[in-house]
């Protein structure tokens, strides 16, 4: 089927929460993300689809959540609100031309969905006062394409996620082979394209490139906490333009939210084989904090053709902890001492001895 948006088209979402259905929680987070028990469905919602376009001449699919966002704060909510799209285990889906704006929660969440694609979306909502409203959320999905989009919203503008702790362990349905290019994207209160903190499925095989952040608080984040399992491996960043972040490139490993306290306190989340090349930029307080921990190491990172503009002219600009990796030829700003350095034909020029060092301060 093709859902199509006329120009000037628009789709309200009503904002009484008693006429939206209540759903079951999705399987690899155990309850909904925000209460126990069932959740909200979504304006446009579908499941176990094949073949389903929704596109038109940029007409609009309005969640007007400005009701449910002031609702959330005042904690008068008991169940967890829905996203404004959600598609799940579907093959086979298009978003084009389109403008998605002001979502209750995440704004689109394709679910255990296989060969999605996303282009010439606009997704709106304000940078500040709307909490969780993601752009776009792939979870558990394999095959994405999200290209030639503008994001400005109060959250993440992507978060690509794969379940909850034990509860995504035990569904094990991983995002993978994922695409993210050609996009301006900002967040204030989050990062422009994240991976995580959700993550207990595991994410590989994702490639973000030609994407520029703006007005940001951070660029471009990898978020995980013991407890969640999984891992995320086989990342590339390429020609990454920042501009105006207060952090640039982020990986932190005690993003402690959970779902309940049965998680397995042994469940240690792999992350390796990262890299970042082409990144520049202006305006920059932190170009990089990389946290890894004793129990969580961040191996195989490595950095080429690196040259940000900071703000913050002390040290601890470039930040590292519990993390192994290689610089190749000169980057800007000095990279931390846990990284070894090779010169442009890769040939080493001075190993680290300090993987284990930490400089993380989160004071700047």
């Amino acid at each position: 089927m093709t859902l199509f948006l006329a120009e000037d088209a628009e789709i309200l979402g009503i904002q009484d929460e008693k006429r939206w259905p209540l759903m079951p929680p999705l399987p690899s987070y155990g309850y909904g993300r925000e209460h126990r028990g069932p959740r909200y469905g979504s304006l446009i919602h579908g499941q176990n689809l094949e073949d389903v376009v929704i596109t038109g001449h940029n007409g609009s699919i309005n969640g007007q959540g400005q009701s449910w966002w002031t609702k959330y704060r005042q904690k008068l909510l008991n169940h967890t609100r829905g996203p404004l799209v959600q598609i799940m285990w579907s093959n086979d889906i298009v978003i084009s031309n389109i403008t998605l704006r002001d979502s209750p929660f995440w704004t689109f969440h394709p679910y255990d969905c296989k060969n999605v694609t996303v282009r010439n979306v606009t997704i709106l909502a304000p940078v500040f006062g709307a909490p969780n409203t993601d752009g776009i959320d792939p979870d558990s999905c394999e095959d994405v394409v999200i290209e030639d989009c503008y994001i400005s919203v109060g959250d993440d503008a992507i978060a690509i996620k794969s379940g909850w702790d034990q509860f995504g362990i035990i569904y094990g349905r991983p995002s993978r082979n994922i695409l993210i290019r050609n996009l301006i994207v900002r967040s204030m209160v989050s990062a422009g394209v994240s991976i995580g903190s959700e993550m207990s499925g595991g994410v590989s095989n994702v490639t973000v490139e030609n994407v520029t952040v703006w007005s940001s608080r951070r660029a471009v984040r990898i978020k995980t906490a013991v407890g969640r399992g999984g891992y995320v491996r086989h990342i590339m960043y390429r020609n990454l333009t920042f501009d105006d972040a207060q952090v640039g490139i982020v990986i932190k490993t005690d993003y402690n939210e959970h779902p309940d306290m049965d998680f397995d306190k042994n469940a240690f989340p792999i992350l390796e084989n990262i890299s970042f090349t082409g990144i520049h930029g202006q305006g920059v307080r932190v170009p990089v904090r990389i946290h890894g921990s004793e129990e969580i190491p961040v191996r195989n990172v490595t950095f080429r053709d690196m040259n940000v503009g900071i703000t913050y002219k002390k040290k601890h600009i470039f930040q590292c902890a519990f993390v192994q990796g290689r610089v190749i030829g000169t980057i800007f700003p000095a990279p931390c001492e846990n990284l070894d350095i090779y010169d442009k034909e890769e040939r080493p020029v001075k190993l680290s001895a300090a993987q284990n060092v930490t400089d993380i301060d989160y004071g700047v």
